[in-house]
């Protein structure tokens, strides 16, 4: 090859390596907003129990995701009086009232994923499931080693166990970077929610996340990329919608790294449009 060409060719590779995504999703965990909302987007992560009209919505092409948390029990939950009775409750989560911990290491929470929750989230009429609150397993380890010990190899193994009995759904994972190298071929997409701002529940606002943790989610996100070309990056960051110079700068900062970005409010109730400029 010449070099004009070669150079040609690298330059070539360089754009497609950093070209932005065309996925539009949204994440929406209500049953207010009308459907034709829902138009500027391809992918919808929704709640799986409250949650618009599935069939208007598949009617309109739009690859449909149901919510289910795999590291947490929530009391609103039907199932939650079954999963406490068993005993496998830890403490509350103390962000999210409500919410408990749940102990992944007893087979019978894997069990009830496989048979009934997952299951039941299909039978409505999702093409497959977000796993939420992956981070508590690791988090719990690290907190109390001894108490908690294998709790992050159980979490990556739920993970591994859902692809088996799911070969053809669609697996989106949230966050679990510290398990993320063993299961980033066994999903289709990871989420990196609060990668480039979140919300700070102590001073009760929006902030930007600190520089240095910034890069070192972006480097963790694009190193699962490489170990599955396949896998696609979600990035779902929290900002005021009232600032949409702040939100037009988390799309363009997100693009950037080659990611599909959303940005939303925290309680994830309402549809933040894009600012366009």
């Amino acid at each position: 090859m010449r070099i004009g060409n070669l150079i040609i060719a690298v330059l070539l590779l360089s754009i497609s390596a950093v070209a932005q995504p065309t996925l539009r999703w949204v994440c929406y965990y209500s049953n207010k907003a009308p459907i034709p909302a829902f138009d500027a987007f391809d992918l919808l992560i929704l709640d799986s129990e409250t949650h618009p009209e599935l069939l208007a919505l598949s009617s309109r092409g739009k690859k449909l995701i149901g919510y289910l948390s795999v590291g947490e029990a929530e009391s609103h939950r039907a199932y939650f009086g079954s999963v406490k009775a068993e005993g496998i409750l830890l403490q509350e989560n103390p962000h999210w009232k409500g919410s408990f911990f749940v102990d992944v290491r007893d087979p019978r929470w894997t069990k009830r994923i496989i048979e009934q929750l997952i299951p039941d989230i299909l039978r409505r009429g999702f093409s497959g499931v977000f796993l939420d609150t992956v981070d508590n397993a690791p988090y719990l380890e690290s907190s109390d080693p001894v108490r908690y010990k294998g709790m992050a190899a159980s979490m990556s193994n739920l993970i591994k166990t859902i692809r088996r009995h799911f070969p053809h759904i669609e697996i989106i994972v949230n966050r679990g970077f510290e398990i993320l190298p063993q299961v980033s071929s066994d999903i289709n997409m990871v989420l990196g929610e609060s990668v480039f701002a979140d919300y700070d529940f102590a001073a009760k606002k929006y902030r930007l996340v600190p520089k240095a943790e910034y890069q070192a989610y972006v480097r963790t996100l694009k190193d699962a990329r490489k170990q599955n070309p396949r896998l696609t990056v979600l990035t779902l960051d929290y900002w005021d919608p009232a600032d949409k110079k702040g939100v037009a700068r988390i799309y363009r900062e997100q693009r950037a790294n080659g990611f599909a970005p959303y940005v939303a409010t925290l309680a994830l109730d309402q549809i933040v449009p894009e600012p366009k400029f």
